[in-house]
């Protein structure tokens, strides 16, 4: 058991981490839904019930698609362009790390994938970025779904009529709950490119050596 934390340590304390700021998402959630339930005269519902709201889905895969949209333009990003003197940059003046992959896929320790033909070899090689911009298309199709469904409630709460789902597409509020959270993944993105240039955390794969000096790419 300690060898296997210690070899998923990170993984596992960071799946808890998410769980319990989703079960607190969902507690708070309720609260707050429950008063603006009673404020309009209508009955509160319960915490299971909560679960299955437009409220609390629109609001989870909001984030989750912020969160997926920002790790697959980082991945990608970073394939194609440069920091210098950034720990999440490579070296502008190396050689590309995966230069002449068709020679080195006759190593018997590489991936099986990469032995496939040049197509599997193509989809295995962009394949993070594309589960990761797979992942965003499906967050964001849900949150569209969801806050759909929480504003057609809203909308008959003041008796009016509720938009249909592909018109609600272009609604402002769903673009404005997207770029909300957007534009703080994009600016933490570039704050950590920019401040690991100068800034360390001592045996952290994210940062250079702690001796490392300024001008050092990469870790």
């Amino acid at each position: 058991m300690t060898r296997f934390f210690k070899d998923n340590g990170l993984t596992i304390v960071l799946l808890l981490l998410f769980l319990g700021s989703l079960v607190g998402q969902w507690l708070t959630g309720v609260h707050f839904e429950n008063q603006q339930l009673i404020e309009h005269g209508e009955q509160p519902i319960s915490a299971i019930a909560f679960l299955g709201d437009p409220l609390f889905l629109s609001t989870v895969f909001e984030n989750w698609e912020s969160e997926f949209l920002q790790m697959a333009m980082y991945v990608i990003l970073t394939a194609v362009l440069f920091q210098r003197g950034s720990a999440e940059s490579e070296d502008p003046d190396a050689k590309p790390r995966d230069a002449a992959l068709n020679r080195k896929t006759r190593d018997p320790a590489a991936p099986a994938p990469l032995r496939a033909g040049p197509f599997v070899r193509w989809i295995y090689a962009h394949s993070l970025g594309l589960v990761l911009l797979g992942l965003f298309v499906i967050s964001f199709s849900l949150h569209w779904y969801f806050s759909a469904m929480q504003a057609a409630e809203d909308a008959a709460l003041h008796g009016e009529a509720a938009e249909p789902l592909w018109a609600y597409l272009a609604s402002p509020q769903l673009w404005f709950e997207s770029f909300q959270n957007w534009q703080s993944e994009f600016l933490s993105a570039a704050v950590l490119v920019v401040l690991s240039i100068w800034l360390r955390q001592a045996n952290s794969p994210e940062s250079k050596a702690v001796t490392a000096p300024h001008d050092q790419t990469g870790t």
